[in-house]
């Protein structure tokens, strides 16, 4: 696997030349099948497909057909999508990285997918995620260093837009699977509020977190899609004013790594000295208790989620998933309801913290530090442990690397169903650092 590897293309820009017919559709199509053909033999994003060149031809005729004129083509006309494979789309089997038998995951199609087709949008394939979007890790390989984790669970989608096999792919996260694959592989991922995307027709890992999410190249392609796929989406809020950011102090930010830490504040101070306000704000003081308190409902929800499967099919789950299940299965109901009290005062807390600061959006590292070598784990996501506990909006942007040139992340959390301002401040900070849009890649 090369450098050239790493090919990621602005939604946008695709978005906008596939309305208005350059490139047609069913040249799109054979450009997108091509690379995958070629490409994805090596990075192991794509679940296999036998037949997917014809489905995708079939799609693209359907959507010629309906909208010939390009003043009337929808927001996504032609655009190809991954979807995670927990994500139900009618047609293609779910097998959540799992071998499960054929069908025994099988539900209706996603809300989530039914959206991205009212929109225009093409299912380009389901992509490989961690098993049952848990820690036992796909075979997916990060396109900057193949031999680093590209994160997980939604590893798969994180991967096929960092390679430019897509400008658009969908994720989960129930601690830390979009934002931390995000960073590991130099991409945006976009985390809504928690509910604000309906998980229905979506295999569970833990209930109370089940957020889908969104991997984009840039800001401007999270902010694209997000209104096609969020309830209730409020355009033009937030965009006023530049945000105050807050810098979460204490024991949280403790857990990055001394070089991602460094990175980090190098980051920070590249905000202030572009005007943007900061503020330190201690925070998470019992942040060990506030891990375990997580843990407690996860473990729990996962045993629970899996009740029927684990029942009948236990032997074919791997190790770590079986482990994480039967940890699950040894916590009272009673412990996850106090535990599910407790986030509902750290929130009080946290946002009263923001409310006292006059904070719009909290600044983290995305991750402990960059793609850890070696394909047998996931990497850490304690860094999105806390906002995850919490369901609040949060938005990994690329900023920086590691010594040896690996991607690092910059972890933006907004308040509770404020992913408006959110996704605006985005924009505002990614002007601010430096970074510069992305133009149009031609697929091939």
């Amino acid at each position: 696997m090369e450098e050239s590897l790493v090919r990621p293309r602005s939604l946008t820009a695709e978005a906008a030349g596939l309305r208005s017919g350059t490139p047609g559709l069913s040249e799109y199509v054979d450009r997108f099948c091509a690379r995958v053909e070629r490409v994805d033999p090596l990075l192991h994003a794509f679940v296999a497909e036998p037949g997917r060149h014809d489905r995708l031809r079939a799609r693209a005729r359907e959507l010629a057909a309906r909208y010939p004129e390009p003043a009337g083509r929808p927001p996504l006309y032609g655009v190809a999508v991954g979807i995670k494979d927990i994500v139900h789309v009618d047609g293609l089997p779910t097998h959540a990285g799992s071998a499960l038998p054929p069908g025994v995951l099988a539900g209706p199609q996603a809300v989530v997918v039914d959206r991205l087709l009212a929109a225009g949008a093409m299912v380009a394939g389901k992509t490989v995620t961690a098993e049952f979007a848990a820690t036992a890790p796909g075979p997916t390989r990060n396109p900057h260093r193949p031999g680093h984790t590209p994160g997980g669970s939604s590893s798969g989608s994180a991967a096929a837009v960092a390679a430019g096999l897509v400008a658009l792919a969908i994720g989960t996260q129930t601690v830390g699977s979009v934002i931390r694959p995000a960073a590991y592989c130099g991409v945006v991922g976009f985390r809504p509020t928690y509910g604000r995307i309906p998980f229905a027709g979506v295999v569970p890992n833990a209930p109370s977190f089940d957020t889908l999410g969104v991997f984009t190249a840039d800001p401007a392609g999270a902010a694209l899609v997000a209104p096609l796929l969020c309830e209730d989406w409020r355009p033009g809020e937030g965009e006023a004013a530049a945000p105050v950011c807050g810098v979460p102090d204490g024991p949280y930010l403790e857990r990055a790594e001394p070089a991602a830490r460094r990175a980090f504040e190098e980051q920070v101070a590249r905000l202030v000295r572009a005007g943007v306000t900061v503020r330190r704000v201690p925070l998470f003081p019992d942040f060990a208790e506030v891990v375990r308190q997580l843990q407690v409902v996860n473990r729990f929800e996962l045993a629970r989620s899996h009740a029927d499967w684990f029942a009948r099919f236990g032997g074919l789950y791997r190790p770590e998933t079986v482990a994480s299940i039967r940890v699950g299965q040894g916590v009272a109901a009673v412990d996850r309801t106090a535990a599910l009290r407790f986030r509902e005062g750290l929130r009080e807390r946290v946002a009263g913290a923001a409310a006292a600061a006059g904070v719009d959006l909290w600044l983290a590292p995305s991750a402990t530090g960059g793609a850890p070598e070696g394909l047998h784990d996931t990497g850490n996501g304690v860094m999105s442990l806390p906002w995850s506990f919490l369901g609040l909006p949060a938005v990994s942007l690329p900023a920086g690397r590691t010594a040896d040139g690996l991607p690092l992340g910059l972890q933006l959390v907004g308040a509770a169903g404020a992913d408006e301002r959110l996704l605006a401040g985005a924009a505002v900070l990614e002007r601010a650092l430096g970074q510069r849009a992305l133009g149009q890649r031609a697929l091939g």
